[in-house]
């Protein structure tokens, strides 16, 4: 697939041959790289002896027990091109001379003030005091087109600095914040820590961060200038702070996009003039913005002085993105067979940042007579299931915060399949809605829907025709779409059926999510992830006969509990096939642990279960399961491989179940 012009396109591959899983991203015209199997492995051997370029190979020694070796390795340009052999011997000397500074400022900045340096070329030595450039220059000579230059670097990065007083004081009375005003977690410094540079910018940073999230826009922290002695091996370090004044909202201007109304991104910022400035509320209103598909960036920039009301003045600059993107995702489980989708997506089909999203879903349909596929030749195309949806969205309506939602949908489709039956459904409807936006994390909306369909399962067959109104409210200020490490997610919907707007059959079915997410860590490497859910079907006369099969709950698979079948996990009729229940509770909770920047783990546990009455917990039973997900993360989110394993198991289930998918379980 080519991408380049207007057109943006994104591809995601899973291919399983053991277990290697490849994700494509293609964002235009971008160039192509090199790829590291997860980052992993690489080679250190220098290139080979040839008569145009001398390689060497570098080896670092470090005189005591200091662990500084890597830090001299982040700051040497020498190191970082090993693989990059220079012409000469002469360019080979001068590019190990160049990292001296910067290898000494590393050692330096990690508290070592009296470090010393040497390097090794050969048997001649180079250092700061000595001049040995010629007789380095000629012995690297006498390695070319034979070997590779040995070169050695030698740290002594003697004691480690302490920190013998910290102050941070107010630039304005030259007196010390008190404990109310500047809480001492907030500097983090302590006598007798290392004194580090990196910490003492870090708490730097800490320090302007603390005022600027107490309203203080304005705030100047210069970076100390500390006083080393270097005989004591201490470091003494003051701390000078300008809060500046306490400042609220100002006037907002918006610059851009050149594609659509201006308007349309007033009605994504939720900013009232006057409000206590802080970074959170720039921060939501950029991710606010950001959430219009048709928006490419969005930059917002500060005032560098208040207004007359002492409010600050913003300035946000967006920009517009391809209009028309197309894509590919599949995914895999060894229960539920493979999946696979692709879709089309316009996101300004009218000039007013309007979305359309076509899309085509194709799966495996299971047989839910209980029979299996048995080979090829047993194969028959009525066991791939197809479903085509449709959707466009006109965001804020004449400015508004009011946004108009249209969905079609036609399916034919199984769910279930091996011993336990299932149902098999083919429908055709649309959904027509009002969304009101309250905030950047929540917002309502009401509307009707239409469907017509049949279902058939172990009951019988049933030909309906729906007509609800359905109402939902949502609630999102996590901060990450597809892979959030902190905050909360809800929803809930009520969609009542009666039969006197249309529908065959009468009932209200209700469903109601949420999921938390909590990051043990600055950084987010430990994420505690737990999501619940709830489901009840009401008002229905006849009982769980009266309901359409693909209208009862069922839960099972990646989405509710692992280990299962999709959507198997429900009350059973007399032959052990499944009926669907009036009611389902399901709930996870998994770690997410990042071991490098690429490779992350996930132990889960998951419980749930689909129940005869409207009440969860009755007439039914609950499953529950556990795993372990291994995470490939990517700039397109993470691929997951989750197995997991019944903890309840019944006949039939399998002991060990593999999901793969891109994004996270929930």
């Amino acid at each position: 697939m080519r991408c380049g012009g207007p057109w943006t396109c994104r591809t995601g591959a899973l291919v399983l041959s053991g277990l290697v899983i490849l994700a494509g991203l293609c964002v235009q015209a971008a160039p192509a790289s090199a790829f590291s199997f997860f980052g992993l492995f690489g080679s250190d051997d220098p290139p080979k002896p040839s008569p145009t370029t001398l390689p060497y190979r570098v080896a670092f020694t470090v005189v005591g027990n200091a662990d500084v070796t890597s830090a001299l390795q982040d700051s040497s340009e020498f190191y970082k091109l090993r693989q990059d052999a220079p012409t000469d011997a002469d360019a080979l000397v001068q590019r190990l001379k160049a990292d001296f500074a910067p290898m000494l400022d590393a050692l330096w900045g990690a508290g070592y003030y009296n470090a010393k340096l040497s390097a090794t070329v050969a048997s001649v030595t180079l250092d700061l005091s000595q001049n040995q450039d010629e007789a380095a220059v000629k012995v690297a000579a006498t390695f070319r087109n034979r070997e590779a230059v040995p070169v050695t670097i030698t740290a002594d990065p003697g004691p480690l600095f302490t920190i013998r007083t910290v102050a941070v004081i107010d630039a304005s009375t030259r007196q010390p914040f008190s404990s109310e005003v500047l809480p001492p977690r907030i500097v983090k410094l302590r006598v007798g820590d290392p004194a580090r540079a990196a910490d003492i910018r870090a708490a730097d940073a800490r320090l302007i961060d603390h005022f600027r999230d107490h309203a203080h826009p304005l705030v100047k922290s210069p970076l100390p200038s500390p006083t080393v002695d270097h005989a004591a091996t201490t470091m003494d370090v003051t701390f000078v702070v300008d809060p500046g004044p306490v400042a609220g909202i100002g006037e907002v201007s918006v610059k851009g996009p050149d594609t659509f109304d201006p308007s349309i991104v007033r009605s994504f910022i939720y900013l009232d003039p006057g409000q206590p400035y802080s970074p959170k509320a720039l921060a939501d209103t950029r991710k606010s913005i950001g959430s219009i598909p048709a928006v490419g960036s969005v930059r917002i920039r500060e005032g560098d002085r208040l207004d007359r009301n002492g409010n600050l003045p913003l300035f946000v600059d967006v920009t517009h993105r391809a209009s028309n993107l197309i894509g590919f995702t599949a995914g895999f489980s060894t229960v539920d067979g493979p999946t696979a989708s692709t879709y089309y997506e316009n996101r300004n089909l009218f000039g007013g940042a309007e979305r359309l999203r076509v899309q085509a879903d194709a799966f495996l349909a299971p047989r839910i007579d209980g029979s299996t596929i048995k080979g090829f030749k047993d194969f028959k195309l009525a066991d791939i299931g197809e479903r085509f949806t449709i959707g466009f969205v006109k965001p804020a309506l004449n400015g508004s915060r009011v946004d108009l939602l249209l969905d079609g949908i036609a399916e034919r489709n199984r769910v279930g399949g091996g011993r336990f039956g299932g149902y098999e459904d083919r429908l055709a409807g649309g959904t027509a809605a009002l969304r009101y936006r309250f905030d950047d994390t929540l917002s309502a909306q009401a509307g009707i829907k239409y469907e017509r369909g049949e279902a058939t399962d172990i009951l019988g067959r049933t030909d309906y025709q729906l007509v609800g109104v359905p109402v939902s409210v949502k609630f999102d200020n996590t901060d990450k779409p597809l892979d959030p490490s902190r905050g909360i997610r809800a929803s809930a919907t009520v969609t009542p059926y009666p039969t006197p707007f249309g529908s065959s059959t009468g009932f209200t079915k209700a469903t109601a999510a949420g999921s938390v997410y909590y990051a043990l860590d600055d950084d987010a490497n430990y994420i505690l992830a737990g999501r619940v859910g709830f489901g009840s079907i009401f008002g229905a006369t006849g009982g769980v006969a009266d309901i359409p099969a693909n209208y009862r709950f069922y839960v099972g698979g990646v989405s509710t509990v692992r280990g299962y079948r999709y959507q198997t996990v429900s009350p059973l009729a007399a032959n052990g096939f499944t009926t669907g229940g009036l009611s389902e509770f399901d709930g996870s909770v998994e770690a997410r642990i990042k071991i490098t920047d690429t490779i992350g783990i996930a132990p889960f546990f998951d419980i749930g279960g689909a129940y005869r009455g409207s009440v969860p917990f009755t007439g039914g039973g609950t499953r529950s399961a556990a795993g372990l997900g291994l995470m490939y993360y990517t700039p397109i989110g993470p691929i997951r491989v989750d197995v997991a394993t019944p903890l309840t198991p019944r006949p039939g289930d399998r002991p060990v179940v593999l999901y793969v998918s891109i994004g996270q379980s929930f």
